[in-house]
């Protein structure tokens, strides 16, 4: 399935690239993005720029797969576009279910897995969305003026937006980062159920190294500044997480 998973991925790729675009205006990344959304749900189909869409769309039709999977991506990568700021928990929340979790929907629906995954594959998309966020928090603020911040959390915090662009984290923001941490542990209780109700044993045994991957970032993000210097794992922590995983799966089975 590699070569359907990769066309999902250029998909993807090519039009996260149009929002985050600091050339394009917003209206301009919005028609662009459009633009694929049609080709994808088939009102074009013959425009070779948007020939990413029409592969992925040929791969969904042939295999019964909702287009939506591609679709919502492009509400968030419209959403990028113009919003760069979160209300709270519950609206970021809401972007990463089209940012993060169609790709797990679509890696769900093209191995044949039943629905009932859906939301412990949403919780560890939309936890390894968060990471994301927060490993590149200062980044993001930076190079596309978003912040992917609880706007409440940084407000009751006394955190300001000029704060992410300092060289340390100051008391409240790491109060912020630890608030979300705490969420992307929840996201994570749900998430570990996932290995256990995929029947395809190689799409089980990814999974359950992701969720080792994921609770092992977040627990350097708990430990480690992301405005210092960027929180990654290494080799070892990734040979740990798969060696883990891989005995988590066949223990289970």
């Amino acid at each position: 399935m590699r070569r359907d998973i990769g066309i999902y991925y250029a998909f993807a790729r090519a039009t996260d690239d149009i929002a985050d675009d600091p050339g394009l205006a917003s209206q301009d990344k919005i028609t662009r993005l459009n633009a694929f959304d049609s080709a994808l749900t088939g009102h074009i189909t013959d425009d070779p720029r948007l020939e990413k869409a029409t592969q992925l769309r040929k791969i969904m039709v042939q295999k019964g797969i909702s287009t939506d999977h591609g679709s919502d991506l492009l509400i968030a990568f419209r959403q990028d576009a113009t919003k760069h700021h979160y209300r709270d928990w519950d609206d970021l929340i809401g972007y990463c279910i089209n940012s993060a979790a169609p790709v797990g929907r679509y890696l769900i629906d093209l191995h044949g897995e039943s629905p009932d995954t859906y939301p412990a594959s949403n919780a560890l998309c939309n936890a390894l969305q968060i990471l994301n966020h927060l490993q590149d928090c200062q980044k993001d603020f930076r190079e596309l003026d978003r912040v992917y911040l609880p706007g409440d959390w940084m407000e009751k915090a006394g955190v300001s937006e000029a704060d992410l662009d300092a060289p340390f984290s100051t008391p409240g923001l790491r109060q912020v980062l630890d608030q979300c941490l705490d969420g992307v542990e929840e996201l994570l209780v749900c998430a570990n159920q996932l290995p256990g109700q995929i029947k395809y044993w190689r799409l089980a045994l990814e999974s359950a190294v992701i969720c080792r991957i994921a609770g092992r970032l977040m627990r350097r993000l708990r430990h480690q500044d992301p405005l210092a210097g960027r929180v990654e794992l290494n080799k070892f922590d990734y040979f740990l997480c798969a060696a883990e995983g891989a005995f988590q799966t066949f223990f289970r089975r």
